[in-house]
């Protein structure tokens, strides 16, 4: 068996043609859907994901409005310009891009996101409604992985889906989406006992801890689908996933390829939050004018 290669560019670039027609009809009644991503500092691999944020954002015509802010800025002077962003009619969705130095504490910071602005899925009010199956905005991440498995027509309901790795970004939306879509699921972490057993009883398999290779292809169930969310440098300059690729595609039926997989459509999902906050806003404006 070798698996089908789920293309995340190609589905992307049909969410962000999708996006760009939504635009389009929000335009006739001159809104323009704004993002603003917020960088701290100068964390490379942080402003080449803000450049590809921005330069997506402009081609479906959306108004994209970075913020740089120095290495040594406050934690109260970012919490002033998340403020003005709030305040800012013109703005509908506002990113803080992660790390932020160590001197600025993540989580205050995130909550000071206005939750109908919080286009990241991040703000604990957010994370509640994700929990009670009624989300506001689903983090970008798992949002584009579930539109994957529903381009490749995956039976989520009734099937066994185990996530490897835990966080509040990647692994615990991820469950709760899969568990919303009727799939039994399985949240592994760091602790988990013999995840091998675990991973391979899965009919959707998740990987996103950060470690090249962590699950190999003998720890693949026989036509699972395989999602490998992980990207990571290697020092010859390669980068690859969580997921031993080539042992794995012998064994799954389908499997996402690194680079090229999830992350453009984790941009992709981005564009569409987004949207979706200025097409709210524009319902709130017109009940209010009623």
């Amino acid at each position: 068996m070798t698996a089908r290669i789920i293309d995340g560019k190609a589905l992307s670039d049909t969410v962000r043609a999708e996006v760009a027609e939504r635009v389009k009809a929000l335009s006739a009644q001159n809104i323009q859907p704004g993002l603003a991503v917020v960088l701290v500092g100068e964390d490379p691999a942080s402003q080449v994901y803000v450049r590809n944020k921005a330069a997506a954002c402009e081609k479906a015509g959306l108004l994209s409005r970075v913020i740089r802010m120095g290495q040594d800025s406050t934690e109260a002077e970012l919490l002033d310009m998340i403020q003005q962003l709030n305040e800012d009619p013109a703005i509908h969705g506002i990113l803080v891009q992660l790390p932020l130095p160590g001197h600025m504490n993540a989580a205050k910071v995130i909550e000071a996101i206005s939750a109908e602005k919080d286009v990241d899925g991040f703000h604990v009010n957010n994370a509640g409604l994700l929990m009670t199956g009624k989300p506001l905005f689903r983090p970008c991440t798992p949002y584009g992985v579930m539109r994957m498995l529903e381009s490749e027509n995956v039976e989520i309901r009734g099937a066994e889906a185990v996530v490897v790795g835990a966080s509040n970004i990647v692994g615990k939306p991820m469950a709760l989406l899969l568990l919303a879509a009727g799939a039994t699921v399985t949240l592994c972490n760091s602790k988990t006992r013999d995840l091998a057993a675990q991973t391979r009883r899965a009919d959707i398999l998740v990987v996103a801890t950060g470690k090249p290779g962590m699950v190999t292809g003998d720890m693949v169930k026989p036509g699972a689908v395989v999602i490998d969310v992980g990207i990571n440098r290697l020092e010859d300059g390669r980068l690859v996933g969580d997921v031993e690729f080539e042992e794995a595609r012998k064994v799954a039926a389908a499997i996402t390829p690194v680079p090229g997989g999830v992350g453009p459509m984790t941009i992709a999902m981005l564009l569409v939050n987004t949207l979706e906050a200025a097409e709210r806003s524009a319902a709130r404006q017109h009940q209010a004018s009623l």
